[in-house]
């Protein structure tokens, strides 16, 4: 029988290199994590009839982030984001999602844009345990149930939906609301709030048009509308559609309020309408860009030195500051249980902007925050008129 023999130095020896090796194993480094790079991965709307919601965001996010690595990055790495335009089609986005994780090999996915992406980015993600945070869209399906990991900073639609119809039938006494919505994932999630609130209120959504995403052809909806005569119109799309529809409808004679919600991109929406715009109430989930009084917003203005100012890149700048938080929160030896884990715990004022996550919570605000187009301008508002 073979027997091996090592000397008393040999064998402390070999349990030293042992011991270096399971630690050197247990520190190395997560995939998208070097010794002086953290990659964060981002698919959105780069071109196309919502490119305004997916460079505004990244603007926003990119300012913090510079600002971030200027100063060392987080426990001395710097974060870099890989972007990749997806035009807001899901197949393209759910491609780039794929690539971001193999090729790219990202720690994280941040920023996408949309309701429909996100429905083809997510099941991607979390097949391959890869965070999913703050994407632009308030779909109750990244909410409830919650999904280990995905996070997201805004308010959902169902927050935002239940603002406008209590201050609909609060503040104006309206019973007919309408919707005008885009056939797809995006107009189910808030036609499903609409639904909701309208039920609370023994209500009904009194009438409904469609079209698809990415197309400019409104004009039967336009007409339906004007046939349906409802008191308010709920609009479901991206900012250029909206604005033909208000042209048009305006021209038809069709004598309702319209609203949306906080992904039709304010400042793209208002450029495009001009002085059509005029009217349109929009909720927000981030108190306003130019309001300099809240801490957070001071520093966003600052950073973004006079450009891209808006409602969109604003978000992108938060959901970048609870990026940050979070990568700070893990660890000097960041994995992806490390920042799940991390964000669960996290409670944090941003200065004016508090967002908070649990273990049973994934949706870091609440708060809503009601604006209507006047000269221009989306001009906060306490009540409809």
């Amino acid at each position: 029988m073979l027997q091996w023999k090592m000397s008393g130095r040999q064998g402390i020896a070999a349990i030293l290199a042992l011991g270096l090796g399971l630690a050197a194993h247990s520190a190395r480094a997560e995939e998208g994590v070097s010794a002086g790079e953290i990659r964060v991965g981002m698919s959105n709307a780069l071109a196309g009839p919502a490119a305004g919601l997916g460079t505004q965001l990244k603007a926003g996010a990119e300012a913090y982030i510079a600002k971030v690595n200027a100063a060392g990055g987080v426990h001395g790495r710097k974060i870099v984001l890989v972007s990749k335009d997806d035009g807001y089609e899901p197949a393209r986005c759910a491609a780039n999602t794929e690539a971001l994780i193999g090729a790219d090999k990202v720690f994280a996915l941040f920023g996408y844009v949309g309701t429909p992406t996100s429905s083809a980015a997510v099941p991607i993600a979390s097949k391959a345990q890869v965070p999913y945070l703050f994407p632009f869209t308030g779909a109750e399906f990244l909410r409830n149930p919650v999904n280990k990991w995905v996070f997201n900073v805004r308010a959902s639609y169902f927050d935002e939906t239940e603002e406008m119809v209590e201050r609909l039938t609060k503040d104006l006494g309206v019973k007919k609301i309408a919707m005008f919505m885009q056939d797809d994932a995006f107009g189910e999630a808030v036609k499903g709030g609409i639904a909701r609130a309208l039920f609370k209120r023994n209500m009904k959504i009194h009438a409904e048009t469609r079209f698809k995403r990415n197309t400019m052809e409104v004009e039967d909806g336009v007409a339906a509308m004007k046939s349906a005569a409802p008191e308010a119109i709920v609009f479901v799309g991206t900012y250029k559609q909206l604005a033909a529809i208000v042209k048009k409808a305006k021209a038809a004679g069709v004598n309702a309020r319209f609203l949306t919600v906080s992904f039709i991109g304010t400042e793209n929406f208002i450029a495009e309408a001009g002085a059509d715009g005029d009217g349109v109430y929009i909720t927000q989930v981030m108190p306003s860009p130019h309001d300099a009084s809240v801490p957070i917003v001071r520093d966003y203005l600052a950073d973004m030195k006079g450009a891209n100012i808006g409602y969109t890149s604003l978000e992108g700048y938060v959901n970048a500051a609870v990026l940050v938080e979070a990568l700070k929160k893990a660890g000097p030896n960041p994995t992806r249980p490390g920042l799940i884990a991390a964000l669960e715990g996290l409670n944090v004022d941003l200065g004016g902007m508090k967002v908070a996550f649990s273990a049973t919570s994934h949706q870091g605000s609440k708060a809503v925050y009601l604006t209507q187009v006047k000269g221009g301008k989306a001009v906060p508002q306490s009540k409809m008129q």
